[in-house]
């Protein structure tokens, strides 16, 4: 089990720790649903450090983004950020990922946990053009500071002006006394906020920083759980759930990342184009339940007639909506928004109401 820089910090505040993406995290401090009200209201921090970082620098660094990446990069400009896929090569994903573009020869690349050997070694295999690529990793740590107050309370330790930054924008800034932080605003909250990205011999001293900084407003460290059901109530897409190598970025309403335009060549461009223009059988929904129960993942979803036509990725009690909430794959005939359909549980058919994303509205 690998351990972020924050590990010990974590257990001394009295985290619930448990095994995540080959990672010992905390799932929770001191219960889910308060740290969940918290990052919607005031501000909370995650250890996002577990997430991988692959840089990507030299004059081929923009063509190869562009072939492993479903979305189309040369429109970033230096400081900007996009949320993106590496298609598979059979219709699929390999994971999801956000691409931050440093100058004209140099990307970040933010991946998933779970996933970074795997990205690693599929992004290595397709570098036909010899970009440089460096897996950093192990050398990063990331803490993801959520909520409305979030940039207020972090504009008190950089100088550089950071609470009107627009969404999926980044700056390199002196941070709690730290050169060349990256400060992102991406989010996968829906509640406003920024990204920190540091070494990891910064840890213990940007973590004490950023707590300090947020004392006033009512800080408090956040769990995987939260930030779970967070992600939920935005319809945002957790992969190894939502989205996987057996579902498409057309299949999974990602198509506004995957990007068609004259000049843009990339892995699956013909398979998933003829998916855009020809329509998918399936797709991924956000639905409500009518009946009382919670939807969890991998219950299946069916018909009036009790025929299984699906499953649920993503399910749970929503926090701020107070109703059972969920996602996932449908006939696409029982896509549109309004559709009724059921969920299996315990052996009950459940009524459902397909809605429309995010669940969650500020």
């Amino acid at each position: 089990m690998k351990k972020t820089a924050f590990c010990a910090i974590h257990e001394k505040v009295g985290a619930k720790m448990v095994p995540f993406a080959g990672f010992y995290m905390p799932v929770q401090y001191e219960g889910l649903l308060i740290e969940h009200e918290t990052v919607r209201k005031s501000l909370g921090v995650f250890d996002v450090s577990h997430m991988g970082e692959i840089w990507v620098k030299g004059p081929q660094a923009l063509e190869f983004v562009q072939w492993v990446t479903s979305n189309d990069a040369s429109v970033l400009t230096d400081g900007k950020v996009q949320y993106s896929c590496f298609p598979n090569g059979k219709g699929g994903i390999v994971d999801d990922l956000l691409v931050y573009r440093i100058n004209a020869e140099t990307y970040l690349l933010v991946v998933n946990a779970s996933n970074i050997e795997k990205d690693w070694n599929w992004i290595s295999s397709q570098n036909k053009m010899n970009a440089v690529l460096y897996n950093a990793s192990d050398e990063i740590s990331q803490l993801a500071i959520q909520g409305p107050l979030a940039l207020k309370a972090m504009q008190k330790l950089t100088d550089t002006p950071i609470m009107d930054m627009e969404y999926y924008t980044f700056k390199k800034v002196k941070f709690a006394g730290i050169d060349d932080v990256i400060l992102s605003t991406t989010g996968y909250t829906g509640a406003g906020g920024c990204e920190i990205y540091f070494a990891n011999e910064d840890a213990e001293k940007v973590w004490d920083a950023v707590f300090e900084a947020g004392a006033e407003f009512g800080i408090k460290p956040i769990g995987l759980g939260a930030r779970d059901t967070l992600r939920l109530e935005m319809g945002f897409c957790l992969y190894g759930n939502d989205i996987d190598d057996t579902k498409s970025p057309i299949e999974a309403g990602l198509g506004w990342i995957t990007k068609f335009t004259d000049d843009k060549c990339f892995i699956d461009r013909d398979v998933l184009l003829a998916q855009k223009q020809n329509g998918v059988t399936r797709k991924l929904v956000g639905f409500e339940m009518i009946d009382k129960g919670i939807p969890r993942h991998g219950y299946e979803i069916v018909d009036a007639d009790g025929n299984v036509i699906g499953e649920v990725t993503s399910g749970t009690q929503s926090p701020s909506l107070k109703k059972a909430i969920g996602m996932g794959y449908v006939p696409t005939a029982l896509s549109k928004a309004g559709s009724e359909i059921y969920i299996s549980i315990r052996d009950k058919k459940l009524l459902a109401k397909v809605v429309k994303l995010p669940f969650y509205k500020d």
